[in-house]
């Protein structure tokens, strides 16, 4: 037990968290997680009574709580994920995205800093590229960012606070992931996400209707955001501090009619309707060789296998209501 290093992970019921807490625990960490469980908390149950894990129900707003339990523990790191995610969520509730994913969260920094905590990992977004200014290019670390909603926005505004505005110290070690378009399954399963919703409705034999085919997003695996944490966690302070990373593979960069053209491969049946979009105010390629080449980190799933498994676990009845709201992060009804 005396090399458990213990790490605190923040939304770790969500649908990211779920899965890194599991692949934590299977690495040797020690994991205390605080979730609100905003969605529920069965994707903890397959790991409830771990030796080497602790849940509070708490909300990273909820400072006199946090501190009580920044406090008790002795946290070799912090990977936060509690947030108000997405662009709808974010635009449906302005007030609380800026409380969640700026305030408590520059506060949550701040006390890592004064309790001695050495790490500290940001999931931040490739939406913060917003439009590509060349649309043959791929944006780098190094491209101008263009965040064109609330949730980019305050992304950039945290990205910013913890690469250039805190003091530098060798003591400590901040990183920004910014992360492809999720997709792939989970503990806490979403189908609010392109590749997941697009794959249901075709696998389900209903007509999927697609807006805006031309844009470009990178895409990547639920399970290879766990892998990236880990690695930046594992990494050498001076590989990674003060850095920011795009996570995902510079190969699983897709428009929506070229992921429709997979879905028909495999679906020849498959009815799809497009609608003619020309606003979306994103569209970005993203070139991932930073974090391959300085941190050997390789993905492993693309997007057809994600289509896959989601096909799998619908076709076999894993999941009976693909329409139920504890799938989506926004109210959800289907006609």
């Amino acid at each position: 037990m005396k090399n458990v290093k213990t790490i605190l992970v923040t939304g770790g019921a969500g649908y990211v968290g779920s899965g890194l807490v599991r692949d934590l625990l299977h690495n040797d960490y020690k994991v205390i997680c605080v979730d609100t469980l905003s969605f529920g908390g069965e994707s903890l149950l397959g790991i409830w009574g771990h030796k080497n894990f602790l849940f509070y129900c708490c909300d990273i707003n909820d400072y006199s709580r946090l501190d009580k339990i920044m406090e008790a523990h002795k946290f070799d790191a912090v990977i936060h994920l509690a947030a108000i995610v997405g662009d709808p969520a974010c635009e449906m509730q302005p007030d609380l995205a800026l409380e969640v994913n700026w305030i408590s969260t520059k506060r949550l920094l701040d006390r890592s800093i004064e309790l001695g905590i050495s790490r500290f990992i940001f999931s931040s977004t490739c939406s913060n590229y917003g439009k590509m200014e060349n649309p043959k290019a791929y944006v780098t670390e190094k491209s101008p960012l263009n965040p064109v909603s609330l949730y980019a926005e305050l992304k950039v505004r945290f990205e910013n606070y913890i690469l250039h505005e805190i003091k530098k110290t060798s003591e400590f070690c901040p990183v920004a992931l910014r992360f492809s378009t999720v997709y792939g399954i989970s503990p806490r399963m979403r189908f609010d996400l392109t590749v997941n919703e697009f794959t249901k409705e075709v696998a389900l034999g209903r007509e999927l209707i697609v807006f805006g085919e031309q844009f470009w997003r990178p895409y990547c695996h639920v399970r290879d955001f766990s892998r990236a944490f880990i690695s930046v966690l594992q990494a050498q302070k001076d590989q990674v501090a003060y850095d920011v990373f795009n996570v995902g593979d510079t190969e699983e960069n897709y428009t929506k009619k070229m992921l429709v053209d997979i879905l028909e491969d495999k679906f020849p049946e498959a009815k799809i309707k497009f609608v003619e979009k020309n606003d979306d105010p994103r569209d970005y390629r993203v070139n991932s060789d930073k974090i391959k080449e300085r941190l050997g980190f390789r993905i492993s799933r693309t997007v057809p296998e994600g289509i896959q498994e989601i096909e799998e676990i619908l076709k076999a009845g894993i999941i009976q209501n693909p329409e139920d709201q504890r799938y989506y992060n926004i109210p959800h009804s289907r006609p």
